[in-house]
């Protein structure tokens, strides 16, 4: 699967324990490198994100951040009608017997049990976190996966302008041939000194190996093939796809090293351009 390094995804949701909010972003990285921001009462929430996140992502260097705001009912103070009850009838029981008897507002309210605080179910708070990552984890794949694909599309595009470029040069190589024997030939006929028959062909057979570009070509043509093949895989093929850049630049370079013509020159500096431009969009593969 083609998937982009490069990418942004966010999710949110909101319940009884507030709002909570989740931001993915990542950017090109040989390894997976994951900074984990959290708040203090989600720290606990870190070994199963960190799982979470590399279950998911091969490679890049990832910034998650996880955010939740308090609802307003949370950690809220209500009073317990039932207490203030019961303490009003010991109250009126009290005055029957102490008439100057006065309870002071404050000390009501302290009165164990009166006030109750709402606290927020930690439980359900950790179990809506895991699943707002979810979906943000999940909406981050699918962006980078539409970011690949369309990597895809550029990277299928230069392997079809290198096949053009190798089929080019394969196919005049014949003349390239009949061209520098003619060349030969014609310096042989210059030369004063007749030479022997069998040191004409061998020096013809010596310089054309010189130039022979047969290799270079059949080789370009396996990568071409396997670089199709790796493009189709359903798993991460950055690593596969950077290595084989390294072998197609290899096979340019030599191609241009042995030209014996422009055209063969000419084709071999398009041929780096090419497979540069790869190069380039390969880096943001994962």
């Amino acid at each position: 699967m083609i998937r982009s390094m490069t990418s942004f995804a966010s999710a949110e949701s909101e319940g009884p324990w507030g709002a909570l909010s989740v931001e993915l972003r990542s950017v090109n990285h040989r390894y997976l490198e994951l900074a984990v921001r959290l708040p203090e009462d989600l720290r606990s929430l870190e070994p199963a994100i960190r799982e979470r996140v590399g279950a998911r992502i091969g490679r890049g260097k990832v910034d998650f951040g996880l955010r939740h705001r308090a609802g307003e009912n949370a950690a809220a103070l209500t009073l317990n009608e039932a207490a203030v009850a019961r303490l009003a009838a010991a109250h009126r029981t009290l005055g029957e017997h102490f008439p100057g008897l006065r309870a002071e507002f404050a000390a009501v309210l302290a009165w164990p049990g009166v006030l109750v605080e709402q606290r927020i179910d930690q439980d359900g708070l950790r179990e809506a976190a895991l699943g707002v990552v979810d979906a943000a984890l999940e909406e981050f794949v699918a962006a980078r996966e539409r970011e690949g694909a369309r990597l895809a599309v550029f990277l299928r595009e230069r392997l079809d302008g290198i096949e053009t470029l190798v089929a080019g040069v394969r196919a005049h190589l014949p003349e390239v041939r009949a061209a520098l024997r003619a060349r030969f030939d014609a310096r042989i006929a210059d030369l004063k000194q007749p030479l022997e028959p069998g040191r004409i062909e061998q020096e013809v057979v010596l310089s054309l190996q010189r130039i022979d570009v047969d290799e270079e070509l059949d080789r370009l043509t396996a990568h071409i093939a396997e670089a199709r093949r790796v493009l189709g895989l359903r798993e991460a093929v950055g690593r596969r796809l950077d290595f084989l850049m390294q072998e197609f630049n290899r096979e340019a370079n030599t191609l241009g090293s042995k030209a014996a013509d422009p055209r063969t020159t000419q084709a071999a500096v398009e041929l780096k351009v090419l497979i540069e431009q790869m190069r380039e969009q390969v880096q943001n593969l994962e």
